[in-house]
């Protein structure tokens, strides 16, 4: 997949004159841009960009062209791809549990925060990583609230042991830190709260003040027509809840978002295969393709259906079983997805919000899965 070098006014005039036969992401590149802005701006601290969530080059030299300084790898990979873009930027190696190779390379590459959450991975960062100048958070999971799924299902320490790793990393000469992740498309502002004054308890009991709490990522983006994220109301929430619980020992703040920063900056255009006997709806996209997350956490409905032609569907929604190209069975979006009536073969389905989790889980699966990238100056249709 490679990022086309003509850049189109929107995705109805390439998709008309072009009429793909694989699916389409179109890619705005002043949507990422004033969503770094506004989490500058508004966020209480320092803004980093979850690399995990979409590693595009063009995602992160827009951020960079936005101003965020900050990077969350997970691999060396990431690593590599932020020091190749974005040299000077800072590197948090916030995946919990990490081989002696990945450590060493991450070394080597003068990475100096690091997230942990068991005393077996501690003790291999104490081994490896030299303390001058280097952070060591402390991940912590408290039980899931709002959002879409639970991160800490695989990681985060509880309490009483998140109290004896960070004695451990103070003791050790680490710069000490917290961090949490609060669920994925987290679209309660209150849900960070709690995470925050278990943060200052974790504090208070092992009699550490810390640098930097990091509050994760969890940030949503828009994928419900009804649901708007409240993007303000959390900043506002983290930055009084922050003060509250920690006082005057208020740590340095800092977040990550992934699907937040890159969510809203890519459409997706796939295409209508058939309408099986008038019910059943195949796409040229599935779950093994770029709308993979859908089946982890259920549909985006900001849905919009247009023929051949760029004339948009206005028939009366109906909701549809509708599947992907391939021939496994599991390929299908989850529910019924709401339709126009008169959708039909040819049609391109345009679904809204999906930058996240999309370029980087398509598959080749049985054929498919080629996949187009289109620079547009407007997302609207």
């Amino acid at each position: 997949m490679g990022l086309s070098k003509t850049i189109w006014t929107n995705p109805t005039e390439f998709l008309k004159n072009q009429q793909p036969e694989n699916p389409v992401l179109f890619f705005a590149p002043s949507v990422v841009q004033a969503m770094a802005r506004r989490f500058i701006e508004g966020f209480p601290g320092l803004v980093t960009y979850a690399v995990k969530s979409n590693p595009g080059e063009e995602m992160v030299e827009n951020l960079v062209a936005a101003g965020v300084q900050g990077f969350d790898c997970a691999s060396p990979f990431e690593i590599d791809l932020i020091r190749r873009l974005a040299p000077d930027a800072a590197i948090h190696y916030n995946n919990p549990v990490r081989s002696r190779t990945e450590i060493a390379h991450a070394v080597a590459r003068n990475v100096k925060s690091w997230s942990v959450d068991s005393h077996s991975e501690l003790a291999k960062l104490v081994e490896m990583v030299p303390a001058d100048g280097c952070e060591i958070s402390v991940r912590f999971k408290l039980p899931v609230s709002g959002a879409a799924y639970n991160f800490g299902a695989k990681f985060g320490a509880t309490e009483d042991v998140a109290v004896e790793l960070l004695k451990t990393v103070a003791a050790a000469g680490f710069i000490p830190s917290i961090t949490f992740h609060p669920g994925t498309q987290c679209t309660d502002p209150a849900a960070w709260a709690s995470y925050i004054r278990e943060a200052a308890v974790i504090a208070r009991r092992a009699g550490v003040k810390i640098a930097r709490l990091n509050v994760g990522g969890g940030f949503p983006n828009h994928r419900a027509t009804g649901v708007v994220p409240q993007l303000e109301a959390t900043f506002e929430t983290i930055g009084r809840i922050a003060r509250e619980a920690f006082g005057d020992d208020l740590p340095a703040l800092v977040c990550e978002p992934g699907r937040a920063l890159c969510g809203d900056a890519f459409t997706l255009a796939a295409r209508v295969k058939s309408v099986r006997d008038g019910t059943h709806v195949f796409l040229n996209d599935g779950l093994y393709g770029s709308l993979f997350e859908l089946g982890q956490i259920g549909i985006i409905d900001r849905i919009e259906v247009m023929d051949a032609a760029g004339k948009r569907r206005s028939g009366a929604v109906h909701p549809r079983i509708t599947f992907g190209p391939t021939c496994d069975s599991i390929d299908r979006l989850p529910g019924e997805v709401p339709f126009p009536e008169d959708i039909a073969e040819g049609d391109f389905v345009v679904f809204h919000g999906m930058g996240a989790y999309s370029t980087v889980t398509n598959s080749r699966f049985n054929g498919f899965g080629e996949l187009g990238l289109v620079t547009v100056l407007s997302l609207r249709l």
